[in-house]
């Protein structure tokens, strides 16, 4: 009975996630080549959206997400903002321990 309960959980979960990550594939082949290359950080906004999602789920994801897109604007300097925890983060510090805004966990 618990398994069939955790399934019918991460099922809407899995599916509100895969829609969130399409928009985002949509938005990267179609709408992002045309307005040129934007964000003021790395990775991209679309990027971190993908990862935030994959690594930490919908909603917890998407709000990070959001987050970050609101940061995204002339009047922020931008620069490196990996996804805590994700592969970002760990290739951020494998290049250099210095580049993330993140202090080490």
């Amino acid at each position: 009975m618990a398994s069939w309960k955790s399934a019918l959980r991460s099922g809407p979960r899995w599916a509100l996630m895969k829609v969130m990550i399409g928009l985002v594939r949509v938005y990267q082949y179609t709408l992002s080549p045309l307005l040129g290359p934007r964000c003021r950080f790395w990775p991209s906004c679309s990027s971190y959206t993908i990862e935030a999602i994959q690594l930490h789920g919908p909603l917890a994801g998407g709000w990070m997400a959001i987050k970050r897109i609101v940061k995204c604007h002339p009047g922020h300097a931008g620069g490196m903002d990996p996804v805590p925890g994700g592969r970002s983060e760990q290739l951020c510090r494998e290049d250099d321990d210095s580049c993330c805004e993140h202090p080490p966990r």
